[in-house]
């Protein structure tokens, strides 16, 4: 068996701590040391029989998955880079055509990286059941035991039992009002729709052949024309964006004769929105849920989150407070759902707090923009041990660099010199310059000023760069 992470999403409805360039999947939001996406490969180990993992995802979070898979100790998981995102039915014909090339009857473990599960025992158990189904050549949905009447999730009607387990799948519904959604639990027939599958390569690309003949075709294509790119899989883009963007359960699972659902009672969370994260997440005495500098009074069941500064509330119930470095949001948590409304404003307004925080990640560390004013810049940069920024020059703008940690190798103009801590220099406007930290134990920090007519991160011209970016 091979698991098949999908890491595509944005978790729009974390916003602000989930943003474009850093999604909820890379976050520790219900764990202090594991990361989402790090919690689902961890949850694949102990499976019987399974094998390295594939993992989907941006291109743009291409060396955040590579070092959090790594921080787990793991080396050969396979990671294919979407060249655009596609929705979840072409994105797992990409791993499926990478599966079938060593085995079309491999089984596939198909789960999105931002889930909770609880109970890993239990989630075994099902898996076991699914796989059985799916080695005789079915599409297994799991179907999570419904905890009450939710309308934010889609519904799996449960026909026919099966004798290995499980149950034939009778009809898919979309998300129902709450009279609806009730009348589905009280039936005890429906599931949610959680979104996670089990079938072989073989068994998915012969149904997706037959009902999305495009997708299929493109995604053939793309594999076929992909090229390795360090430790990733470059899929070929021309080949790819002819492909339509469509989910799995429309493409295929709504339309196949081969549709199977096993129940899934292991403690399942999407941790879709905040109030879903304050579900999960460890309560005081007044029903809150406090992560950072916080100081409360007579507050129940809110879930409140500071991250660089005090956050006080006084007298409230049932809200959720989001503070970080740029931005706060203050919503109740029975319309945290529509917090989605804002990411929206947000991309019509073209402000940066859809994508990034202020602290921006990149392959080599990470740079927080500390202030910005009238022709200048103050950042604050850190380069991890043996990581170099790209040979690299600016059109508008210099830069003056004060070392405040560790040693700093520094190509300006052609001259190559060290500088340690309490140290500085100049780059003009024009100058070939780069920035290497080449020490293999210690992080190098320094403080950057920018000054120039023009500041923005499009005025780079790269001439090197170890992490094939353009």
């Amino acid at each position: 068996m091979t698991p098949v992470i999908l890491s595509g999403g944005v978790g729009s409805r974390l916003w602000p701590l989930s943003r474009g360039m850093y999604p909820k999947q890379f976050l520790c939001l219900v764990d202090d040391e594991l990361s989402m996406l790090q919690q689902t490969v961890q949850r694949t180990i102990g499976i019987d029989g399974v094998g390295p993992s594939v993992i989907v995802c941006n291109e743009e979070h291409r060396f955040m998955v590579g070092e959090q898979v790594q921080q787990l100790g793991i080396d050969n998981a396979l990671i294919l880079l979407e060249p655009e995102g596609k929705n979840t039915a072409p994105a797992i014909a990409l791993a499926a055509f990478a599966i079938a090339q060593r085995n079309p009857d491999e089984v596939m473990l198909v789960m999105p990286a931002d889930h909770v599960i609880t109970d890993i025992v239990r989630f075994h158990e099902s898996i076991d059941c699914a796989a059985r189904l799916a080695g005789a050549g079915n599409l297994v949905t799991f179907g999570i035991v419904p905890q009450g009447p939710e309308t934010g999730y889609g519904y799996i009607k449960a026909s026919q039992p099966l004798n290995d387990g499980g149950y034939d799948v009778a009809e898919f519904k979309e998300k129902p009002d709450l009279l609806t959604a009730q009348q589905y639990v009280d039936s005890g027939d429906y599931y949610w729709n959680g979104g996670i599958f089990v079938f072989t390569a073989s068994a998915y690309l012969e149904e997706l052949k037959h009902f999305e003949p495009e997708i299929y075709a493109a995604a053939e294509k793309a594999m076929a024309n992909a090229a390795l790119d360090l430790d990733f899989v470059r899929i070929d883009q021309d080949s790819f964006s002819v492909s339509p963007s469509i989910s799995i359960d429309y493409a295929v699972m709504e339309r196949t004769n081969k549709a199977k659902v096993v129940p899934l009672d292991a403690g399942w969370n999407d941790v879709g929105s905040w109030s879903a994260l304050w579900e999960v997440s460890d309560k005081d005495s007044n029903g809150n849920v406090i992560s950072g500098d916080v100081i409360i009074s007579d507050t129940h069941n809110c879930h409140i989150y500071s991250e660089s500064k005090l956050v006080s509330v006084v007298g409230m119930e049932n809200l959720v407070v989001v503070e970080t470095d740029d931005a706060v949001l203050v919503t109740d948590r029975d319309n945290a759902q529509n917090v989605k409304t804002i990411v929206n404003q947000l991309e019509s307004l073209e402000r940066s707090q859809l994508n990034h925080h202020r602290k921006v990640y990149r392959p080599w560390g990470w740079y927080d923009s500390i202030d910005v004013g009238d022709g200048f810049q103050v950042k604050r940069i850190q380069v991890k041990p043996g990581a170099k920024l790209s040979v690299q020059m600016h059109h508008h703008r210099a830069e003056h660099w004060v070392v405040i940690k560790g040693t700093a190798e520094i190509l300006n103009n052609g001259v190559v010199s060290l500088l340690v801590e309490n140290q500085s220099t100049y780059i003009p406007i024009g100058a070939t310059h780069a920035l290497k930290n080449p020490s293999d134990t210690d992080p190098l920090e320094i403080i950057e000023v920018q000054t120039g007519s023009y500041l923005g991160e499009d005025d780079i011209v790269r001439f090197e760069d170890l992490y094939g970016r353009k």
